[in-house]
């Protein structure tokens, strides 16, 4: 992880803004963590036991700040989700969609993570529903404090939804917690079926699997069915629903299962 992949990078931005180091979201109205007293440096790249124990440290204070984001979403009635996947598997073009269908039934948000660009933030706007990005520079994944600063900045409603886009990644993301209810992992069928056996620990973290662009499967050589007997050999709890957020196949499934984990949310707070 941080030891090979940057994701200690300094270069972040949040909203385009740089991120307060030891400070997560405590609050949505800006109130502080306690400065955290965790060293992050990188060990030498010799020295393996060193390496191993800088990233227990690193998810050790990752998971701190997303028992904060889990609390306060929850005290909030706020459900919220983090959608994982490789990069071109349609996850802004599903939340675009996804927005447009939510409409007046329920308020929402968005985080959106890339390396560079406010490409799909800007798309999430025009699309009606406020949207913050956070810019990884060369880190390849959010994490839970960088998460919990955006939350602070978009001052999420109560009893609302929060759909957080992860940098499009299936390893790294799979190990870091942000505080969201559900990891959804989205597979597209203009990708290989193995894809659950080759990053077996992001399938395993999901607990749902939108198996995206299932309107392409008459023009591809792609076993739906293969693919799902691999994701369930890896996690046989995962749900699994077929879409396509440009034909709408699956879309109402998709929401109805949004808008069941909201009125949990709410009558849980």
């Amino acid at each position: 992880m941080c030891a090979t992949c940057g994701c200690n990078s300094h270069d972040v931005l949040i909203g385009g803004k740089r991120p307060v180091r030891g400070i997560g979201a405590i609050s949505f109205r800006k109130v502080q963590t306690p400065p955290d007293k965790t060293k992050h440096e990188h060990p030498p790249a010799d020295t393996t036991t060193r390496v191993i124990q800088v990233e227990r440290d690193l998810l050790a204070r990752n998971d701190t700040f997303a028992e904060a984001n889990r609390r306060l979403l929850n005290e909030r009635g706020v459900f919220a989700l983090n959608l994982v996947s490789s990069p071109g598997s349609g996850k802004t073009t599903l939340l675009v969609k996804s927005i447009a269908m939510l409409q007046g039934k329920l308020p929402l948000a968005v985080i959106e993570g890339d390396q560079q660009t406010e490409n799909d933030a800007a798309r999430i706007r025009a699309a009606g529903a406020p949207a913050i990005q956070i810019n990884t520079g060369r880190g390849c994944h959010l994490d839970a404090q960088m998460t919990g600063q955006a939350m602070t900045q978009l001052d999420l409603a109560d009893d609302s939804l929060l759909l957080i886009e992860n940098v499009g990644n299936l390893v790294c993301p799979a190990a870091f917690d942000l505080g969201e209810a559900h990891k959804v992992v989205i597979l597209s069928v203009t990708e290989g079926e193995d894809k659950p056996l080759k990053y077996p620990d992001m399938f395993r973290a999901a607990d749902l699997m939108l198996l995206n662009k299932c309107d392409l499967l008459p023009y591809l050589e792609f076993d739906a069915e293969l693919a799902i007997t691999y994701a369930h050999r890896i996690n046989p709890q995962l749900k699994v629903m077929r879409i396509s957020a440009v034909s709408g196949e699956g879309m109402d499934e998709w929401l109805n299962w949004i808008e069941a984990g909201s009125r949990k949310a709410i009558a849980a707070k």
